[in-house]
Parts: structure tokens; C-alpha cells; sequence
């Protein structure tokens, strides 16, 4: 039941119209905020309730915070195995060698000390 229910969401994100997607969320929620569900499938009808209008939202400019979340996901782990790295510059220098396609000529300027 609560795969289906995922899977019922992810579709979701397949209708190109916001107003039918604003309409397909509302009834899904109605559905599942039914009290023959289990609760983690009501819990997640509110919190799709909450979050209605920003997920209505994402049809209009489908632009997503993923690659910015990405990215902030791979300077804390390399904050945490660097192991009490002390200079900013060096961290700054891990952060660009590890994000992928650094500026070599930046690079260059900056000599760890």
C-alpha cells in the first residue's frame, strides 16, 4: 500500500499542466488522508497537503535545488574526512579539486601554506 502510494506521487511529476496536477494532488491526498490507510500513508497525505502549492509550483518553472543539495552534500563530507583541516585554503582548494572541472588558472594563484 505505501509503495503504491509513492510510485502514485512520483507520477505526479509526469503531468505537464499545473492545474491538472493541482487537481490530481488534491483528490490523491483526499484518498489517502482516508482512514482505512495506514498511518504512514495518512502522515504523508499531510505532508503533502503542506507542501501542496510548492509541488504545483514545479510545473510551472520545473526547476529543481537537487544539483545545489548535491552540492552541499559534497563539501560536509569533505569537511568530515578531512579530520580538523585548519586552513581555509586548503579546504577551499578540496572543495573545487573534489567538485569536478576546477579553474586551473585560480588554482594556480593559490599556494597552500
Amino acid at each position: 500500500m505505501c509503495w503504491h502510494a509513492k510510485e502514485t506521487v512520483r507520477g505526479l511529476y509526469a503531468i505537464a499542466d499545473p492545474a491538472s496536477a493541482g487537481a490530481f494532488l488534491d483528490e490523491l491526498i483526499d484518498d489517502m488522508a482516508d482512514s482505512e490507510m495506514p498511518v504512514e500513508v495518512r502522515s504523508l497525505a499531510g505532508t503533502l497537503r503542506r507542501w501542496r502549492d510548492q509541488m504545483v509550483a514545479w510545473h510551472t518553472a520545473r526547476v529543481s535545488n537537487g544539483p545545489t543539495e548535491a552540492l552541499n552534500n559534497l563539501i560536509k563530507r569533505i569537511k568530515r574526512v578531512a579530520f580538523g583541516m585548519r586552513r581555509f585554503r586548503h579546504y577551499r582548494v578540496r572543495c573545487l579539486l573534489y567538485a569536478g572541472r576546477p579553474n586551473w588558472e585560480l588554482l594556480d594563484t593559490i599556494t597552500p601554506r
